[in-house]
This record gives structure tokens, sequence and C-alpha cells, in this order.
């Protein structure tokens, strides 16, 4: 016998740093909710959200997909999800009894209008029973190719609108957001043809890690740092996405798409464009994304020939990952034999404005390099007259780890204790971990808390998707053109391809290998 409306809640964790403002009482459809990320991260999200009273006392949570599943069943896979995540505590009966009440299951091809009547039906019974004052989430968990048909499907049903004046309805739809910018265009004009641009929340999960919202108030909550933050002190900034697995489970979809399209196109674009933007006249999602976009059109179109010296990709052969022997990329199941798909990507960008003219930002990404690291790192600029000129002082780093241990490192040189004037460089280190505790929410966490609660600031907007494709297009078609490299051109475990290193040699630098 489910419990009263006011009862419905899931008892709160002891946990002050983990509960944001409550969200509306809403209801939450999951489209794709057999598949890998539903099991993997928003099941366990969720169960975080209302474990530490961030989700309304009363919330619904509805899984929709093609494979035929009972309400009970659908409540199994999420028992066994929550259970085998590593960022949630494994929850007690009662707990769990709480929070399951609340997860039902209806299922349905997504090109059937009948299935979203079905889906009616249940978000209506939901919303009597609970109380949810017709406020609803929709989550695009599917493969990219569903995503219009569902849409258009929901306008039909009458989903897509909010039920009464105070109501909302709202959509995630996760990336890719299209494969070029043609293709972002329609499926744009496709969303926008249901759903009003502020309905819609495009996700990119690297926007909800701790570090990355620390860097706006780092930049814009300190007096120190802002007044640095510009081509007359820093001498150039790298970003580094790094993993140590291969394509895993992925390779299907891997093997069309690539690390231009999977990484730098998002999340490398992303993470560029808060390292330099202006600081917005408020904080809120119009003026964050305006500045963002402002960062993206700054970026000068590049030739052919910049793209050769500009842009490097790889392939990673067989070699040793974390001290076992691992098969190349064109090995991997479901990779094409002669597959010229990249799994690394390093590439130099400019941007041309007032703040970083002149200023390079490099960036890199690839699978199985030596280290799981995800960390922007600013080298400011040496001091203009070095006094201790034959004592080789190194260049001040700042670095903002993004994971796997979120924090902030600032280097400095210093003088060794004793008489001779010996200088090294020290660190000062502040840790998320050792600061507030291991209690940090997980980004999806975050994001689907502030989707609720109707805050945009760290989605992406429309344009500002067409925006990065228009500087990945160039480099698509640049590669369609010409042959690719003789792959595989590095080994696994290692930093990549020889070309890479010579990309920032051909500067002067040197990339900083954590």
């Amino acid at each position: 016998m489910p419990a009263p409306a006011s009862e419905s809640a899931v008892q709160p964790e002891t946990n002050p740093l983990r509960c944001e403002m409550p969200a509306d009482p809403c209801a939450i459809v999951i489209f794709g909710a057999s598949g890998d990320l539903t099991k993997r991260k928003l099941i366990p999200a969720l169960y975080d959200l209302a474990a530490n009273a961030c989700l309304a006392p009363r919330f619904a949570i509805v899984g929709c997909a093609r494979t035929a599943m009972s309400d009970d069943e659908f409540r199994r896979l999420c028992a066994d999800a929550v259970r085998d995540s590593p960022e949630t505590r494994t929850p007690g009966e009662a707990q769990w009894g709480e929070f399951a009440k609340n997860v039902s299951y209806v299922g349905g091809n997504y090109d059937h209008p009948e299935a979203y009547k079905k889906l009616a039906q249940r978000l209506e019974e939901m919303d009597k029973k609970y109380k949810l004052q017709g406020n609803r989430l929709f989550y695009l968990a599917t493969p990219p190719g569903a995503y219009a048909n569902i849409i258009e499907q929901l306008g039909q049903a009458g989903l897509a609108r909010p039920q009464s004046d105070h109501s909302w309805a709202r959509i995630i739809i996760e990336k890719p957001f299209g494969s070029d910018r043609e293709s972002a265009a329609k499926l744009n004009q496709t969303v926008l043809g249901v759903f009003k641009e502020k309905q819609v929340y495009r996700i990119d999960h690297y926007l909800g890690k701790e570090t990355v919202q620390n860097l706006l108030v780092f930049r814009f909550g300190n007096g120190i740092f802002e007044p640095l933050w510009n081509r007359n002190y820093v001498d150039h900034v790298q970003i580094t996405a790094a993993e140590t697995l291969g394509v895993e489970h992925r390779a299907a979809f891997y093997d069309n798409t690539g690390a231009l399209r999977d990484m730098i196109q998002s999340h490398m674009l992303q993470l560029a464009s808060l390292v330099a933007m202006e600081p917005p006249a408020t904080f809120d999602a119009t003026a964050v994304r305006n500045e963002k976009l402002k960062v993206l059109q700054s970026i000068p179109p590049r030739s052919t020939e910049q793209i050769d010296r500009e842009v490097v990709r790889g392939q990673y052969g067989p070699g040793k990952s974390e001290g076992k022997e691992v098969p190349g990329y064109r090995e991997e199941p479901d990779v094409h034999k002669n597959s010229a798909t990249e799994t690394f990507v390093a590439e130099k960008l400019l941007i041309d404005n007032w703040r970083w003219a002149g200023v390079p930002f490099y960036l890199r990404t690839g699978k199985r390099l030596p280290r799981r690291v995800t960390e922007i790192a600013i080298q400011f600029r040496r001091a203009p007259h070095i006094v201790f000129r034959e004592k080789n002082v190194e260049p001040n780093w700042l670095v903002l780890n993004i994971q796997p241990d979120e924090g902030i490192t600032l280097s400095f040189s210093a003088k060794l204790p004793g008489a001779e004037m010996a200088i090294k460089s020290v660190t000062m280190d502040f840790c998320y971990r050792t600061a507030f505790g291991p209690g940090s929410p997980s980004a999806y966490s975050t994001l689907i808390n502030d989707c609720m609660r109707g805050d945009a600031t760290l989605f992406d907007r429309g344009d500002n998707v067409e925006a990065a494709w228009a500087l990945v297009d160039p480099v698509l078609d640049c590669w369609i053109n010409a042959p690719a490299p003789r792959f595989p051109n590095y080994a696994a475990g290692t930093w990549g391809p020889a070309e890479s290193d010579q990309l920032l040699e051909n500067d002067g630098r040197h990339w900083r290998n954590p």
C-alpha cells in the first residue's frame, strides 16, 4: 500500500553539503530506461537526490523503453543500479522501499502514438496520486537517432506544453547533439518546433563537476586571480582529458564518432570557453551562456594548411595499460579492422579578442593514455626581469584538477633552506575531499537537480552547440579529404603520437604530463 503523498519522501541522509534547494514536485520520465546510461548514472543520481532531500517530498519516476517490462522488473533493475553504483551508498530496505514506490514503467515503441497515450495516462495517474502539480521532466537517454521521433511524438501527444499556468514541462537532451553543424541545426529546429528554448536543457555532464563550477567562483569570487587572467600574465593554457580505458562497450558508437566529435566538440570546448569567458553581468543562465558564446565566436576560422599544422590525430595500438597487455583499437570488438577513427586529438586554438590575443590554448584528449585525468593547466609568464637567471627558475602553474582528484594547485618558486641560493618549485594544494569531506554530489545529480529547479546556467544553448560545431566541421572536412595518418601511431599506455609533442615544441613549449 503506497504511503500518503505527504509521507512519500525518502528519509534524507545526514550530509549538509549535499542538500541543495529541493526541486518542485514533478514526474521524471526517462526514455531509454533499460539502457546503460540509465543504469550507470541516472537512477543512482535520482536516488542520491532523494536520499539527500534534494528531490521534493512528492515525485514519480517513469521509465520508458521498447523493452517489455513490468513495474516490479524495472524497480529491480533500479535496485541493482543503485547497489552497483560507486557513487551511492547501498540503501537500507525501508529507505529503498520509500524510493521504489515512486518508480513505474511504461513500455512501447518510440515511433508509435499509442505508447505516448499510455504514458500520458500514467502521468495523469501519478499526478493525482502524488499531487505533482502537472510538472514533468523528460530525459532522453536513448541513442541520438531516436531524439527527433520522441520529441515530435511528445508534441503530438500534448505532453510538451505545461499542463497549466503554474506547471512546467522540461526536456534534457544528452550529447551528442548532432554529428555536425547541419545536423545540429536540424535537430535544434525539430526541438524548438515542439518545445520553447527555455524548456530545453542540453546536458554535458562535465559541467556538473565541482571543479568546473568552482572555476567560475575561483575567477569571479576572488580579487587575487582575475587581474592576472589575461594575455599580459598568461603564457598559455593546456586542457587535458585523458583516459586509461579503451573504447570498452562503446565501440559500435565510437567507431562512427571519434575523439573530435565525442570530446572536443562538447567537453573540451566547454572547458575552454569557461576559462576564457568575460565576467558575466549577472550569474544567470542567459548572461553566462552569452559570454561562453562570445568565446567560441572569437576563435578565427582556419585554413586547411593551419589545420594540418595545428590539429593532430592519433589511434592507439597494442601496448600496456595499468600494467596489463591490451589490444590496439583495431583489435577491439565491433571496430573495423582498417578503421581510420581517431582515439586521440591534440589541437592549438587562438582566441582573437582583447583578453586573449596571442595566448595559445592547447586541447588534448585521448584513450589508452597512461593516466585517467582531466585538468586545466594555466602557465603564467616568467618574471620580466629574471634576477636569478642562472638558477633555471621554473614557471608558475595554476592547475584545476577536474578528475579524479578534484582540487586546485598553485606552484611558485621558493628558496631551499641553507646558505646557498638554491631555488625549488613548490605547490599549494587545495583538495575537495580533504577540505569538505567525501560528500560532493555526482555531476548528474547536480545537473538533474538544476533542471528541476529551472536553472539552465550549466546547460548548453542551441546557438552555443552550433557555434562549437562550426569550429569542428572544417577539421572533419579536412580529414575526410586527406589520407589518414599511418594508424596506429601511438602505443597504448603512452601520451599519444610524437606529433602531439611536436605541436607544442614548435612553439617552444611542452605538455604538462601529470
